[in-house]
């Protein structure tokens, strides 16, 4: 069953938002300033529950001050690292400040438009229509697991990273292997070390740097520096997406010296045994796959949008009038997907949709009057 912060009972709504996590929110954020009627509409039971879904000790690697939506400040001390917990926490209690109009347990199965043009969203409690739609899921939707997992050994335990709690769920008298040395991939591995051998497999070593510069978080300098603001149709943009995510905090040197092996690309396993880019192979009792995720576009029945699997856009505003995307890797700039950056994005969105909606209004856009949780 759904529940409803804020009344909502309305036929069809100026903005529909489809994702409340910190895209959706801060677009709300803005939206709430303008005389817009709108939903947010999110799939999970809570708000922030995508975030309190993940591994147990994760954190931040931007501190608190950098990790703020528009109009709350985040609620810790500078150049502290918040918990996967205290984001969960700060969102939730960023969509009670602001009284956003939000659904809960309402993924949407299909987006298509409607002969006069509106927009309408199936959810397994019914249709929700509006005439402009916003995609705010984020950019990483479904845990992507190579084919080679096929070859595995029925024996050995694996799951992906999105399913990875803690090492309780890895056998700890066994040889774990960790597919994939990006942020995830080398956190888990240092925390896997500590209670049983482990090798990680690399397809391509990111950049890595350490977490503090000269006495400042990296975030001080990568922000100082304009490094999240550098426009995504830059020659800088396309170097840097070249080179892949950075690697923060985490250094193969640091985990070599706590005994985890390193190894070249997974190629494929011979039953209980992981074979490796240079020939070489090892025995395996468990597998993490790292290996990220992939967007799932497949409910959204509006063509000409995703176009081999990539959204086609310019800057969230797509060729097909009033559907817009928000939280997107690089939608803008480099720091457009990120906590304490997506402020800027969702502004920019939201006075385009609060100008188009004032221009087509017919005084559908009172919000509604009442707060309320069912």
């Amino acid at each position: 069953m759904s529940r409803i912060l804020r009344t909502v009972d309305r036929p069809q709504h100026d903005v529909l938002v489809i994702g409340a996590g910190q895209a959706g929110l801060a677009l709300g954020h803005s939206l709430a300033r303008s005389d817009v009627d709108f939903l947010l509409l999110d799939a999970g039971p809570e708000v922030g529950h995508s975030w309190r879904d993940r591994w147990d000790s994760l954190r931040l690697f931007s501190p608190a001050q950098y990790d703020s939506l528009p109009g709350m400040p985040f609620p810790a001390p500078a150049d502290t690292h918040p918990s996967k917990d205290d984001v969960a926490d700060y969102l939730a209690a960023y969509a009670a400040r602001f009284e956003l109009p939000i659904r809960l347990s309402s993924p949407v199965s299909r987006l298509y438009r409607e002969p006069d043009g509106s927009f309408a969203a199936m959810t397994p409690d019914g249709t929700v229509r509006a005439h402009q739609v916003v995609v705010a899921t984020g950019p990483f939707q479904t845990p992507h697991v190579p084919a080679v997992a096929a070859q595995l050994d029925p024996t050995v335990t694996h799951l992906h990273s999105a399913g990875y709690r803690n090492p309780t769920q890895v056998p700890g008298d066994g040889r774990a292997l960790v597919v994939g040395a990006a942020n995830s991939g080398l956190q888990i591995a240092a925390e896997l070390a500590a209670t049983q051998p482990v090798t990680v497999a690399v397809g391509s070593m990111p950049l890595q740097l350490p977490q503090r510069i000269a006495g400042r978080d990296l975030f001080t300098w990568l922000t100082r520096s304009g490094f999240f603001t550098v426009p995504t149709d830059s020659r800088i943009a396309r170097r840097l997406r070249a080179r892949g995510d950075l690697v923060i905090g985490s250094r193969c040197s640091r985990l070599r010296r706590t005994g985890v092996e390193f190894r070249p690309r997974l190629t494929g396993f011979a039953g209980r045994r992981a074979v490796f880019a240079d020939g070489s192979s090892r025995e395996v009792d468990a597998v993490v796959w790292a290996t990220g995720y992939r967007s799932d576009h497949s409910w959204l029945d509006v063509p000409g949008v995703v176009i081999d699997g990539q959204v086609r856009h310019t800057a969230g505003v797509t060729e097909v009038p009033g559907l817009h995307f928000l939280g997107l890797s690089w939608q803008t700039c480099r720091g457009s997907a990120l906590l304490g950056f997506v402020g800027a994005d969702a502004a920019t969105l939201s006075h385009r949709i609060a100008t188009d909606a004032r221009e087509t209004s017919t005084g559908r856009g009172r919000r509604p009057a009442a707060a309320t949780v069912r």
